[in-house]
């Protein structure tokens, strides 16, 4: 499958799979995408709130994805905020009209579980990268080299030193990248939905308020669980949403622990994901090559 792209001028749809958005925030996200170059098109329930702290109920946070997929003058679609949800939309996904209608996707956080659903089921890339109330309502949310790369195939998409990496345990290694958010990843397996890797893959793994020995316990479930077969090289997020500047070190180490069967590259730190600011647009779903604290795209192996 050729990668989704937007270009100047694109419609996007404007979702709430997740958590309730606050309108204010919707708004100047809005806005900034439309600074960007898009059309963006707020879904009908994209500012609904409730029950509880979704956005709408599990059929109607659906139905604006399957709306937004359908509609052929729609070329993207950009979560406004994570929180928790979009786990309960998996059972009613609808294959045959996704697969159909490939269209770029972005979000991160717990929409993790629709970027796994997405390929498993499709083989659809999807975006790891900002989101229209957590990041684009502000002036200096989105890192716009690596948005423009990854969303607009404008420039190679490369990441490294400047992005935030940095080498836990040095060496090379290529294949699929895959991941997102570790919780959600976890929560997945021994589920329908939990991530499949078949192939060669550089696993990215980030999240926010997680503690060294819950990373610990997390990473070991992952090789405990068979998901780290197939993996050849690992790139973790920048853990500052995570712990104090004090407790890296012990992070640090309690990652490395937690990876003492894994034998390949270790690479942290990247600005995506849960960042305050410049939030860093990972090509999920592409096949990269990974040395040292870089990172890169090999588009020609979609």
């Amino acid at each position: 499958m050729v990668r989704p792209r937007l270009r100047r001028g694109s419609r996007v749809a404007v979702v709430s799979p997740a958590s309730a958005a606050k309108p204010e925030l919707v708004a100047a996200g809005v806005e900034h995408l439309k600074a960007f170059g898009y059309e963006p098109v707020v879904m009908p329930h994209a500012l609904s709130r409730g029950p509880l702290y979704f956005a709408g109920m599990a059929e109607e946070r659906v139905a604006d994805l399957h709306v937004a997929f359908a509609e052929k003058s729609i070329d993207g679609i950009i979560c406004t905020r994570g929180g928790w949800g979009s786990v309960e939309l998996l059972p009613l996904l609808d294959r045959e009209l996704i697969a159909a209608n490939p269209k770029v996707f972005v979000g991160y956080s717990d929409h993790t579980s629709l970027h796994a659903w997405f390929w498993n089921e499709c083989k659809l890339p999807a975006v790891y990268g900002p989101m229209v109330a957590a990041d684009w309502s502000r002036d200096d949310g989105a890192d716009e080299r690596t948005w423009r790369a990854v969303v607009e195939g404008e420039g190679i998409w490369r990441v490294g030193v400047a992005d935030g990496l940095r080498v836990l345990r040095d060496g090379s290694a290529e294949g699929r990248l895959l991941g997102g958010c570790i919780s959600i990843l976890e929560a997945g397996l021994g589920t329908p939905w939990a991530l499949k890797i078949d192939e060669p893959c550089v696993l990215f793994l980030e999240d926010i308020g997680v503690k060294p020995y819950q990373w610990d316990r997390m990473l070991q479930h992952l090789e405990f669980a068979g998901v780290m077969k197939h993996v050849r090289g690992i790139v973790l997020g920048d853990m500052s949403a995570c712990v104090e500047a004090g407790e890296m070190e012990l992070l640090e180490a309690a990652c490395l622990h937690g990876l003492r069967e894994f034998d390949g590259p270790v690479a942290i730190g990247l600005r995506s994901g849960h960042v305050q600011g410049g939030n860093r647009s990972v090509p999920l779903g592409s096949w990269v090559k990974m040395s040292g604290a870089t990172m890169q795209m090999q588009e020609q192996k979609l």
